[in-house]
């Protein structure tokens, strides 16, 4: 007898035709049988689909390399819970906290009530059981138990705990921190832990997979997947303690308890050190650049704290800074001198306001921050050559920074003193054609006087050269800029003056419109301010 014919699957699958099989004999037939069996189960049990695209396949492995990623980088991070010291709970207002403008709405309203409540509750005499009641995340470093977070994940503690992904919990205690970057170091008594790996920050690339690991809203070792949107983010956070910014931007979803996580690319090596957010679900965070917190944590490690070298200026860079771009001549890019220190290193250097920094030791610098990078891999006292753009024409000036003082970058000094009996300065020499002051408030709303012994004494002037500021128009340009009575001005773009005459025939040739840059004399201090009509 011969059997034949055709198998089909309805469900959109056709199967190859069964082989004719012929039967001569029980044995054979019970062969044949059990073959026809067999077959037909492995055809049922094939797969449904055709052979899978290269595009499903390569998202596979896509799918498999982030889990990879995950797995990877779990061991290096730990989960931060902080009881903080009752003293710097109930002192610390919310706004106090240069991140506090970037929480979303209900959990500012919720710190401000937690901290109306820790107010009016009694003060405790003795703290029993300390209150673990706040959470963030870090990264190892180093095997024997140098972590790395964020400054405002623990300051003020009283009590640092650090749990692993395994279940194993730590006491910690804080190594240093360091106000500027927001970077801090805790230490472990462990041994052989995984430190994470770093990646060259400034080899990463806008576009490339950024993978977030951390703590948010207390869901330990969350995972989230985004990409790096931009490089170099710097003054976002408003805050004069925190002049050392430097930040990459992510849309990789971050939250409250993120901070001091990592930022992770596809080969599961550290970019960034996560910080901030603007917004929850804006898609818009902020991470520290793997290469700037590991040169800090190293720091903080070695020394318990950070000492930069300080050269004593207010910088800004050409990019940064529309007016100053259309000002300066013969240069694209650098970082403009805005304000010397009177008692910094700028002030002993030949420096001086709006000389634009287009290198530091032959290595050139597009904005303030990487003037400040640079800066601060140097020693203090030892020499640093400063290639500058005055004018137009290309120098070099020598500098020798010195150890960063308590305070702001351009800390504010008080006035020199008053001259001494006998000192005043004798009064500017003054011709027909030489008005004694001249008014440019309509437009600019200034106005500036030769400088008299009554003008100089009252404003304790040790020079005649330039004009005095003796009035400003409220709600003007000058107002807006942070010019006040008694700035003494002794260019006006980059023209020197050393009188009302000199002053007027610069103004002549100025375009108020574009922008006037006036050099100042301001409690001391060297510095630079462009003027505007019809605008800040």
């Amino acid at each position: 007898m011969r059997v034949t014919g055709n198998l089909s699957y309805k469900r959109n699958v056709v199967f190859a035709a069964v082989p004719s099989v012929t039967y001569h004999s029980p044995m054979k037939h019970l062969w044949s049988s059990l073959s026809v069996a067999i077959f037909v189960a492995q055809l049922f049990a094939a797969p449904l689909h055709a052979a899978d695209s290269a595009a499903l396949n390569l998202a596979r492995q896509l799918n498999q390399a982030f889990v990879e990623v995950a797995e990877k980088v779990a061991p290096s991070v730990v989960v931060i819970s902080v009881a903080q010291k009752p003293d710097f709970a109930r002192n610390q207002a919310p706004q106090q906290n240069p991140l506090f403008e970037f929480l979303p709405k209900q959990f500012r309203d919720q710190m401000e009530e937690e901290m109306r409540k820790k107010k009016s509750a009694p003060v405790p005499q003795q703290r029993r059981n300390p209150v673990f009641d706040r959470q963030g995340s870090g990264i190892v470093v180093r095997e024997d138990g140098y972590i790395l977070t964020n400054r405002h994940v623990v300051e003020g503690a009283d009590k640092i705990k650090v749990a692993f992904v395994d279940g194993k919990e730590f006491e910690a205690e804080l190594r240093g921190i360091d106000t500027q970057s927001d970077i801090a170091v805790i230490k472990i008594k462990a041994s052989g832990l995984t430190p994470a790996k770093f990646a060259d920050s400034d080899k990463v690339r806008v576009g490339e997979f950024a993978i977030a690991v951390g703590t948010p809203f207390r869901l330990d070792y969350t995972v989230t997947i985004g990409h790096v949107s931009a490089k170099g983010r710097n003054r976002i956070i408003q805050d004069p303690s925190m002049q050392d910014q430097d930040f990459v931007q992510t849309d990789a979803p971050i939250n409250p308890g993120n901070s001091g996580g990592p930022l992770v690319n596809i080969e599961g090596e550290v970019i960034g050190i996560n910080t901030l957010i603007r917004g929850i679900g804006t898609g818009i965070g902020f991470a520290i650049p793997s290469n700037f917190a590991k040169d800090i944590g190293l720091r903080i490690i070695a020394d318990g704290k950070v000492i930069r070298p300080w050269l004593g200026v207010d910088i800004q860079g050409l990019s940064e800074n529309p007016e100053y771009r259309n000002l300066v001549r013969g240069v694209t890019d650098g970082v403009v001198v805005k304000e010397i220190d009177p008692s910094g290193p700028g002030a002993k250097a030949d420096l001086k306001p709006f000389d634009v920094i287009t290198a530091v030791d032959g290595k050139a610098v597009a904005s303030s921050q990487q003037l400040r990078n640079q800066v601060r891999a140097k020693g203090i006292g030892t020499d640093v050559t400063l290639d500058i753009n005055r004018n137009g024409k290309n120098i070099k000036v020598k500098i020798k920074p010195e150890a960063w003082p308590d305070g702001s970058e351009v800390s504010s000094k008080p006035a020199p003193p008053a001259p001494k009996q006998g000192g005043t300065p004798p009064p500017a020499k003054k011709t027909e054609s030489q008005p004694a002051s001249v008014n440019i408030s309509k437009s600019l709303g200034l106005t500036v006087e030769n400088i008299t012994p009554t003008l100089a004494e009252k404003f304790k002037l040790k020079t005649t050269v330039g004009v005095v500021v003796t009035a400003v128009t409220p709600k003007s340009s000058a107002e807006a800029r942070g010019i006040k009575l008694g700035d003494l001005i002794t260019e006006v773009n980059q023209k020197k003056i050393v009188n009302v005459n000199e002053f007027n025939d610069a103004f002549t040739d100025a375009n108020p419109k574009k922008g006037v840059l006036l050099n100042l004399v301001q409690k001391g201090g060297t510095k630079l301010e462009v003027l505007r009509e019809g605008g800040e």
